[in-house]
């Protein structure tokens, strides 16, 4: 028995290097492209295979990465000075030309349901002075620029001409991250190994078998049986047991991730999923209709959906921002519902009876994503708007939302960058396929005003004042119901007692965060 428990304990302090992390995370990495689709599972893979030049920490402070400074010379420029002795997974140096090229191909990315043009905004060129010296032009003032490049991952000019399914196959996967990318397969696994020639803190782990677990209960359960070593989208309903189980060790944190229903504001005519409760399409899309718009939004009791559907672990809301955080407007208060009101609206926008309308969603993204669609749903349905939902893969359903086929759907927004600016460009603005403005504006929300009051914002240079403009802009766009928010998430992540993690306000699952527990 002591020569087993022996053996045991040695196991346990076996050098982490030669360990390999199982990492079950709950949403899928719908493409190995670091440029493909700018949504959060993605942005954690390629955080794990490609490095940014300016990089976010775990609480969303800008620090140092690829670029070891930045200086705004004058307005308009940027200059940074990058990492010697960098280079890619396949040995080629890194150097300011692959900056320059990184900043051409994200716009070109074919058929990107997501465009990480958004972070690009205002880029005019990015001139290279020297191998380790890159300015980067804008057409005026850019404060903003170093957390928006916060986001974008670099990768090697070797990449010229090579598309999404090359990066999916490994032939383009080159990046100068901790790991290399040894096998992707959509909708199972990624295969990741430590890069042994890697310029930064080499992580604790020699190979990192990355799963794709949308099922809650199947993740806990793998976590649980010892299939898995860390999960993420920790299901609400197992919190309370998981806090009083030995075997388990939690890491949790505030996020930044909204929660909200997009409404169609595509069409002035009839809109796919709305009729008249006899079944007969609309004329006209009475989501155009402010006071339609308001009574949806009073119809919905934010804390219920986080007490019942939720569980207590996230925070109800009616803007982008958590309270205390940058740009947060302190007079948008989440308020209780008014079914009330909301009858009365809708009577007098001329639907005394209300309407019949299909709430869409995904039901393997987000934790508790399908129930919070059918709280939605029978809330307003209780005002007097028949709701059918509908919820499927995220996978087929963000292919149907960025080709606007629905009426209303259920989808989030997570603020990486820390302010809102990025969020209120991405998901309000008008959209605009060539200036990446409205990214993932799939329901097309357009309003000049707020449009010119954001521009003017992201080019203020005094903090203070911008995070004023900000707040306008948001408090404008939110009375204006441009979308319907519910709450903010909290991360929670569940481990082994053998391992440390550290949580992140942007809720990526990357395995360089996770070390053995000392």
């Amino acid at each position: 028995m002591r020569t087993a428990l022996a053996l045991l304990l040695a196991l346990a302090a076996a050098p982490a290097e030669a360990q390999t992390l199982r990492f079950g995370v709950g949403a899928q990495v719908t493409s190995a492209d670091p440029h493909y689709h700018n949504i959060g599972p993605n942005n954690a893979y390629s955080g794990m295979v490609y490095d940014r030049l300016i990089e976010m920490s775990s609480k969303g402070r800008p620090e140092p990465m690829l670029a070891r400074s930045w200086t705004s010379v004058k307005p308009g420029v940027w200059e940074l000075k990058l990492q010697p002795n960098v280079r890619f997974h396949d040995g080629a140096a890194f150097t300011a030309e692959d900056v320059a090229f990184t900043f051409k191909r994200i716009p070109m990315v074919v058929n990107s349901p997501g465009s990480f043009s958004t972070y690009l905004q205002g880029i005019t060129s990015a001139e290279v002075v020297d191998a380790l010296t890159v300015r980067i032009h804008t057409d005026g003032p850019s404060p903003l620029l170093p957390v928006n490049l916060t986001q974008v991952p670099i990768i090697g000019r070797g990449g010229e001409g090579k598309g999404s399914e090359e990066y999916n196959a490994g032939r383009a996967a080159n990046g100068t991250g901790p790991f290399r990318q040894i096998d992707y397969i959509f909708g199972n696994r990624a295969d990741l190994a430590r890069n042994e020639a890697y310029w930064g803190a080499k992580p604790h782990w020699a190979r990192v078998d990355y799963r794709f677990i949308t099922n809650p209960t199947g993740r806990t359960a793998a976590m649980l049986a010892g299939d898995i070593d860390i999960i993420d989208q920790v299901p609400t309903s197992d919190m309370a047991r998981l806090k009083g189980d030995a075997r388990v060790r939690l890491s949790e944190i505030d996020s930044l991730r909204l929660m909200y229903i997009a409404l169609d504001r595509s069409r002035t005519g009839p809109t796919p999923f709305i009729t008249d409760n006899d079944g007969k399409p609309l004329d006209k899309n009475p989501l155009n209709d402010i006071r339609v718009r308001q009574a949806l939004d009073l119809a919905i009791d934010r804390t219920a959906i986080v007490a019942r559907v939720m569980e207590g672990v996230a925070a109800g809301t009616r803007q982008m921002m958590p309270e205390g955080a940058y740009g947060w407007v302190p007079d948008l208060p989440v308020g209780k519902g008014d079914p009330a009101l909301a009858r009365k609206l809708l009577a007098e926008a001329g639907f005394p009876s209300g309407f019949a309308i299909t709430l869409h969603g995904p039901n393997d993204r987000y934790p508790n994503d399908a129930r919070l669609a059918q709280a939605v749903g029978q809330m307003w349905t209780r005002i007097g708007v028949k709701t059918a939902v509908e919820v499927s893969p995220y996978a087929s359903f963000a292919t149907r939302a960025s080709k606007q086929d629905f009426s209303a759907f259920v989808v989030s927004w997570g603020s990486s960058t820390g302010e809102p600016s990025a969020g209120l460009r991405s998901v309000l603005a008008t959209y605009n396929r060539e200036t990446g403005m409205g990214s993932v504006n799939r329901f097309r929300y357009s309003n000049p005003e707020f449009d010119r009051g954001l521009a003017a914002a992201v080019m203020e240079l005094d903090d203070a004042k911008r995070e004023r403009m900000l707040q306008d802009v948001t408090r404008l766009a939110m009375n204006d119901i441009a979308m319907i928010p519910t709450h903010l998430q909290r991360n929670v992540w569940a481990m082994r007692p053998g391992l440390v993690h550290e949580a992140r306000v942007d809720e990526r699952s990357l395995a360089q965060d996770v070390r053995p527990a000392p």
